[in-house]
């Protein structure tokens, strides 16, 4: 008997469990090519739950993250290193940034002299970049070395 209740316990939570995950789809994302890099995984048990008012959302690719549904941030780390470019730059917290608005109003957004590179997506639209490119400044700072730094960083910021 005790038996019979406690399978009916398990299947009720994995009924809760599923119909709670069943809010939000996973978001298909590609995996970036250094994704095992263990900084990555010191970054990724940091992101926040929330960016600005944006829920986080589970992916199906290591070392990435997206917010809100649909989808308005994305973050990937591991990505290969930008080479020199003449794409605006700027830094926020100490951390250089590369700004291609090629898809806009879908920015990307990736550090520039960082090993391992971050890259975050952000729809322009929805979401101000001040906020996920602060929130990430902070986080990598310390853990990512620098390998260069932006020639001449713009004052503004996309």
């Amino acid at each position: 008997m005790p038996r019979t209740r406690w399978t009916a316990a398990l299947a009720l939570i994995v009924a809760g469990v599923a119909a709670l995950s069943g809010c939000s789809s996973t978001v298909a994302v590609d995996t970036p090519p250094q994704a095992d890099d263990p900084r990555c995984a010191q970054v990724m048990v940091l992101l926040p739950d929330v960016m600005g008012d944006q829920q986080r959302r589970w992916t199906d690719a290591q070392s990435t993250a997206a917010w809100g549904d649909p989808t308005t941030v994305q973050f990937a780390c591991g990505e290969k290193p930008l080479g020199p470019t003449t794409l605006p730059c700027f830094t926020v917290d100490g951390v250089d940034w590369v700004v291609d608005d090629s898809r806009a109003p879908l920015y990307r957004i990736s550090t520039y002299g960082r090993v391992p590179a971050v890259q975050l997506i952000i729809d322009y639209d929805a979401v101000s970049s001040s906020g996920p490119v602060s929130a990430v400044s902070r986080l990598i700072t310390k853990r990512f070395e620098t390998t260069a730094k932006c020639v001449a960083p713009t004052e503004t910021q996309p």
